[in-house]
């Protein structure tokens, strides 16, 4: 079965079909060609595949395609401003918070959902915040270091 979907995804209304089970990740790389969010565990656990579902981060790995009806969705893609990088995809870069880079978009779209809702977090606050996404390269202390870059 396919349900017909409308929702704005980077700032762009669409209509889409989609299939029942599809999941909003593979909507957002085979339709949209979006393929920031990464399919890492297919479980919902690792955070690589993190999208803000109406300034929510969710994981699209798990969330189907069909319940995005109506909504506003963020992806990595849509953080710049044309050439201007957001100010935290700029501190992750100046501090070196990526190194394979593969869970990084993730990362970048929870600590926005994080700092949308809360402007000036504690550092337990964005730990919390970005518990949910898995890194195995960096030890987490250059990410969380970009993060409050930001705040400052």
């Amino acid at each position: 079965m396919q349900h017909q979907i409308r929702c704005t995804v980077n700032g762009v209304d669409r209509t889409l079909l989609v299939p029942s089970q599809e999941t909003l990740l593979l909507t957002l790389s085979r339709r949209l060609g979006l393929c920031g969010a990464r399919e890492v565990c297919g479980l919902g656990v690792c955070g690589a595949c993190t999208v803000l579902v109406d300034g929510a981060p969710i994981s699209s790995c798990t969330y189907l395609a069909a319940f995005a009806d109506g909504s506003t969705i963020l992806t990595i893609e849509g953080m710049a401003k044309g050439n201007a990088l957001h100010p935290l995809q700029e501190a992750f870069i100046k501090l070196g918070a990526s190194q394979c880079g593969y869970c990084t978009p993730g990362m970048i779209l929870s600590a926005k959902a994080l700092l949308d809702a809360n402007p000036r977090p504690t550092e337990t606050e964005i730990r919390r915040a970005l518990a949910g996404n898995l890194c195995r390269c960096t030890g987490y202390n250059r990410i969380i270091q970009a993060v409050q870059s930001v705040i400052r």
